[in-house]
């Protein structure tokens, strides 16, 4: 085989993209305006929601969730082991506590049976992640714990489905990032969706310092000495309308994108199945994948080689691999913080341990696909 580059993600963008910056630069509106307002309207209808706000990043979207929802000093809110760091960090922001549970060694989502044990008093929030794509069992947790509000972290969940019903429109909120590794992407960004009209109100708010005039109504308004009125501490986490014009045509080739997805994840699984010791992603029955990421298991236990080793082995063929994320927990700052030991939580320390992601994304040839394959099986 002859050694090429295959990055572990790349955007898939071009000329139109290109095209779309041209209007916001010709006219000046660059900040919030009015192609942010399109590229919320079209992420709405595509995820079935009444509501969707555009911020800056996923974090941010997070963290306003969690004040939208009164989340204050003392609360607590579950979140999985296994998840990237800004699902903890968002609940820190609000001085709450996050509490965690282990996942699912299969789906690596929130093991759902486990929440209970960790429910208390203080227990105001939970936040499910829809991991690399697939969806949590939202349904389990709205019917089992309905004073809980529920916050989607759906960072790689745009285009997911459960049962038929988009992420974003299954708990009280969705969150959402359109960083370069996620489907489509504006570079940073994120959107919240809901249905709540209350929640609603509050989310447009927070995103810009907490006004309730935007800059787009005093802009057009008739009378330029009005400013915004202010009833709430809110925060600058609004999204530019650069980013939003790259939006709106990415999220036009968003089913384009992960059905491309799905049939190379079919692929990989078709050709990685007599592979004793790696585990290929499962889906199951009624859950619609958008494949943010393909990310496998490596058995240890019949493995030739360790997960690291491997993972070196293929970057010398030039393939880029990653840990699928980090066990949350095992961080420093959150291990010291409430004196957790890696084994507290066995699946997510597994999946942190023996998780690999490999190439996927809408740049990829049959060739790539091809060479990934021939050198995971000659390991």
């Amino acid at each position: 085989m002859n050694k090429r580059n295959i990055p572990i993600s790349l955007p898939s963008m071009g000329e139109e993209e290109w095209h779309a910056l041209k209007e916001p630069i010709e006219t000046g509106w660059i900040t919030q305006g009015p192609k942010v307002k399109a590229f919320e309207q079209a992420f709405a209808k595509r995820h079935a929601v009444k509501h969707a706000f555009a911020v800056s990043n996923c974090t941010t979207a997070l963290h306003l969730a969690l004040v939208a929802c009164d989340i204050k000093p003392g609360d607590e809110v579950i979140v999985p082991a296994f998840t990237w760091v800004s699902t903890a960090n968002a609940v820190m922001y609000c001085h709450a506590t996050p509490v965690f549970v282990d996942i699912d060694p299969v789906t690596f989502n929130i093991d759902v049976k486990q929440i209970e044990r960790k429910i208390t008093n203080k227990t105001k929030a939970i936040i499910p992640v829809h991991l690399f794509g697939l969806c949590a069992d939202i349904d389990y947790v709205k019917n089992k714990f309905p004073s809980l509000k529920v916050i989607e972290d759906g960072a790689c969940a745009a285009g997911s489905a459960l049962h038929g019903r988009p992420a974003g429109g299954l708990g009280d909120i969705g969150c959402f990032s359109f960083h370069p590794r996620k489907s489509v992407t504006t570079g940073e960004g994120g959107m919240l969706t809901t249905n709540d009209d209350e929640i609603a109100a509050r989310l447009d708010m927070l995103r810009n310092h907490g006004a309730s005039i935007s800059e787009e109504q005093r802009h057009h308004g008739p009378k330029p000495y009005i400013l915004p009125a202010f009833d709430m501490v809110g925060y600058n986490y609004r999204m530019t309308d650069l980013q939003g014009a790259l939006g709106v045509v990415q999220l036009a080739k968003l089913d384009q994108f992960i059905d491309e997805r799905e049939k190379w994840a079919r692929y990989y699984s078709d050709k990685l199945s007599n592979i004793p010791w790696l585990r290929t992603p499962q889906v199951p029955e009624g859950y619609k994948h958008g494949w943010q990421s393909y990310v496998t298991f490596i058995d240890e236990a019949k493995s030739p080689m360790r997960r690291n080793d491997i993972m070196e082995f293929l970057q010398q063929k030039g393939i880029a691999t990653r840990p699928g994320t980090h066990a949350v927990h095992m961080l420093n700052v959150y291990a010291n913080l409430y004196d957790i030991k890696p084994l507290d939580f066995p699946g997510a320390f597994a999946a942190d341990q023996y998780s690999m992601s490999i190439p996927l994304h809408n740049k990829m040839s049959k060739d790539d696909y091809d060479y990934v394959i021939e050198a995971l099986l000659s390991i």
